[in-house]
């Protein structure tokens, strides 16, 4: 069902920083940064050759990504995003098997102007998913 990995996301409680990081440090080409009001976050992507890196960091006081800092004061892995072909077949399949989808259960439009789904932690290894329908 899933695809290929679309992107790791790691929360930070710089993203300037971050970002220039991966850019001076690593050498990787860092996109701009990105407001996603509808999910709380700004976001800026690292382009690999066989994946992306997601910077989150909190967009207003209501943001995941703060208790996730609050939680975690210097950053770490936030979730996991694979792509599949059909996200809503995907969600009814996962239903199905017992797997809890975040919010309303209805896709949202993410970062990449596709529809997405969160999938609890609880029920992947304590690991949040992200499916991105490609």
């Amino acid at each position: 069902m899933i695809g290929r990995l679309n992107h790791v996301a790691i929360a930070v409680p710089d993203l300037d920083a971050a970002a220039a990081q991966y850019a001076t440090t690593l050498g990787a080409k860092v996109g701009a940064p990105q407001d996603e009001p509808d999910h709380g976050v700004t976001v800026i992507f690292i382009e690999l050759p066989n994946t992306k890196i997601e910077l989150l960091y909190p967009l207003g006081e209501d943001s995941p990504i703060k208790g996730f800092l609050d939680k975690n004061p210097s950053g770490g892995i936030h979730h996991l995003c694979y792509e599949v072909d059909d996200i809503l077949a995907a969600r009814d399949r996962l239903k199905d098997q017992g797997a809890r989808v975040l919010g309303t259960g209805e896709p949202k439009i993410g970062a990449h102007g596709k529809p997405v789904l969160f999938l609890h932690p609880k029920d992947f290894n304590g690991c949040l998913i992200e499916l991105e329908q490609v």
